[in-house]
């Protein structure tokens, strides 16, 4: 083969080879992309599908064969599919576990400025927090309310004045008891 390029060709031969390459993979990945959306319009046409589906399908094979393609194109630059994987695996996980400890926090904060808005309770009210129903639970006067938790001092008996921590979220998810003045004896 190399006897058929002209002289100037050989130094550039494996450049012209690798553009070739992506070239093709373009190509084919155009034209079945275009196959499949067809097909997928047709079958849409045929069988009265909605509107919906016929194009959340398309999309998706433009998705899928995009994605195929790329990966093909980083394959011929020598990235190997198997290192892309596990760094997006590992780029998701890690992505989830701040997500969800971002998302606890930032629904506690959320949940701080309804307890301003809406009042539920203010400071130095008595308040009960229910389990369900009539099941006695978390009870106290409001002493704080601050962007993660509201603090309530509660009178034990025998152990002196202690303090409760609870995360704001929790008042949207209980029932409130709440005494304006002095709880009842």
């Amino acid at each position: 083969m190399k006897e058929l390029l002209p002289a100037w060709a050989l130094p550039w031969l494996e450049f012209i080879t690798l553009g070739l390459q992506i070239a093709l993979i373009v190509l084919g990945a155009v034209l079945l992309r275009l196959l499949l959306r067809r097909l997928i319009r047709r079958l849409g046409e045929r069988y009265s599908l909605p509107p919906e589906l016929v194009v959340g399908g398309r999309r998706m094979i433009s998705f899928v064969v995009g994605s195929g393609a790329l990966l093909l194109v980083l394959d011929r630059f020598g990235v190997s599919g198997t290192v892309l994987w596990t760094a997006f695996t590992g780029f998701a996980a890690v992505a989830a576990v701040a997500f969800f400890a971002a998302w606890s926090v930032l629904s506690n904060i959320f949940c701080t400025f309804l307890i301003f808005t809406t009042r539920p309770f203010r400071l130095y009210d008595h308040i009960e927090v229910l389990e369900n129903g009539e099941k006695p639970g978390l009870k106290g006067r409001v002493v704080d309310i601050n962007l993660i938790y509201t603090t309530l001092q509660e009178a034990a008996a025998g152990q002196g004045d202690t303090v409760l921590q609870v995360p704001n979220s929790l008042f949207f998810q209980r029932t409130i008891r709440c005494w304006r003045g002095a709880p009842p004896a």
